[in-house]
């Protein structure tokens, strides 16, 4: 019921039709994998994360998309969100070379293992043998 209220606002609105455009099976696996648990959560990567900071302007899809690879890759133990945003900032435009060196950046900030293991997951979504 929380989740259907929820779903009124115009700060929902704008973060699921951002998110369907960068991911348009993200949005759906995000609320189906925590609304048994945690609804609200989903509601609040949608309303706040998407509706308010990602269709903010200043930052091109494709530089929004590399800058949360970079965080991420420095987060370390994200490997799923990881793998999502490196398939999205496909879709957005960026090139395999463009992640590989936003992951390889921060190898400097980050540490070697936090790198090589986002490396992995690149290496996985972007299909690389």
């Amino acid at each position: 019921m929380l989740f259907t209220i929820a779903m009124e606002n115009e700060r929902y609105r704008r973060g699921a039709a951002k998110l369907r455009e960068i991911n348009p099976q993200g949005m759906d696996a995000l609320v189906r994998n925590l609304e048994p648990i945690a609804p609200d959560l989903a509601r609040f990567v949608i309303e706040f994360a998407y509706g308010d900071v990602y269709a903010r302007e200043g930052l091109s899809p494709q530089q929004r998309e590399l800058c949360i690879i970079a965080a991420l890759t420095a987060a370390g133990d994200c490997e799923p969100q990881l793998r999502a945003h490196i398939e999205a900032a496909c879709a957005a435009g960026c090139t395999a070379r463009e992640i590989i060196e936003t992951i390889l950046m921060m190898a400097v900030y980050a540490g070697f293992p936090a790198a090589i293991n986002a490396m992995d997951t690149a290496k996985r979504a972007l299909d690389i043998d």
